[in-house]
């Protein structure tokens, strides 16, 4: 039997996998660290609302998947993307050696030969975008600002490669799990030709230097419709995109793609993460997901960017049902 590190590289390499990778399972997450500290705190889910480190309001409103900025007129931190070189700090990069301790004694518990030891990186660079100045400002200013949008994006590209550098020197990661989410559910929200002239020289200046740190995997969550930008994902280095909705079409995407890239998502949780779920509509999303995606370059996985759900129980039977799926398939 392969190891859940050796099976997902059979899967995402064409090879021979013996099961289907179960959702986050050959990831070993670090989550937290000194630097990251200096950008926190989270708000804890049903929570109040906190500030953190770049400024931003971030309030996590019970039952919904995630955490999000607050953009009313009080709590945007900018309101002139012209002047953001007044306005925007990024949190220190300082942390002192004796704070690492915690997090290296957490890697140290991760078996390398079952796991890939995995960073955390959130939020991605359009959305630190978009915390700072809400989205509408933000898709407005690429049209109306992209001089300052540029320089911006500079910005928050040279402290997130700060942190890259101090990551791979203090834990040596084999994977990068890095969240940006690029569009709605029906579309993305920047134009392929946008997002190339924008965000991608930006993705393939960071991710670049993962890889030349000695990082296998890059792994990027976007729990959205985002076919039309694969080609750049490819082009920016991205191994497996996770968070692929079923908006997406991931069997025509696993056709065209696959080899060059991996999905893993397409049970959507806004479909399976809810109040009154069942196990029966796990049941049939996860086999339906299965069957139709096939055994090579996908991952089944519920669109949530972590190994978690919005309501208790909900992860786990998923967990369960590709167990099922794989003694079926297999």
């Amino acid at each position: 039997m392969l190891t859940k590190r050796q099976n997902l590289l059979e899967t995402i390499r064409g090879g021979n996998p013996d099961r289907f990778v179960n959702q986050y399972e050959a990831f070993g997450l670090i989550i937290g660290d000194p630097v990251s500290a200096n950008a926190g705190p989270m708000p804890a889910p049903g929570g109040e609302p906190v500030v953190n480190g770049w400024g931003v309001t971030i309030s996590w409103p019970a039952h919904v998947p995630g955490p999000f900025p607050v953009h009313d007129e009080k709590h945007k931190v900018l309101k002139d993307i012209t002047q953001w070189e007044k306005i925007v700090k990024a949190p220190s990069l300082e942390a002192p050696e004796e704070a690492w301790a915690d997090v290296k004694a957490r890697a140290a518990q991760i078996d390398r030969n079952e796991q890939f030891l995995t960073v955390f990186g959130a939020p991605g660079i359009f959305e630190q975008l978009h915390y700072l100045m809400g989205i509408d400002d933000t898709l407005i200013n690429f049209y109306e600002e992209p001089e300052a949008m540029h320089e911006l994006i500079e910005y928050i590209t040279e402290y997130k490669l700060g942190y890259a550098k101090i990551l791979c020197e203090q834990l040596k990661p084999d994977c990068l799990f890095h969240h940006d989410d690029w569009g709605s559910n029906i579309n993305s929200f920047l134009s392929p030709d946008m997002f190339a002239e924008f965000l991608m020289p930006a993705y393939k200046k960071l991710y670049g230097f993962y890889r030349e740190q000695g990082v296998e995997l890059i792994v990027h969550h976007s729990d959205s419709y985002a076919a039309n930008l694969v080609p750049h994902m490819i082009e920016m280095g991205i191994d497996i995109w996770q968070g692929v909705t079923t908006t997406n079409n991931t069997p025509e995407l696993i056709k065209k793609y696959g080899g060059q890239i991996s999905f893993m998502g397409d049970i959507d949780s806004a479909t399976v993460d809810r109040a009154d779920w069942t196990p029966e509509l796990v049941a049939r999303e996860v086999e339906r997901a299965c069957r139709s995606c096939g055994k090579l370059y996908f991952i089944p996985n519920t669109s949530q960017g972590l190994p978690m759900s919005t309501f208790p129980g909900v992860y786990e039977a998923v967990s369960k049902e590709i167990d099922r799926m794989s003694k079926e398939m297999f």
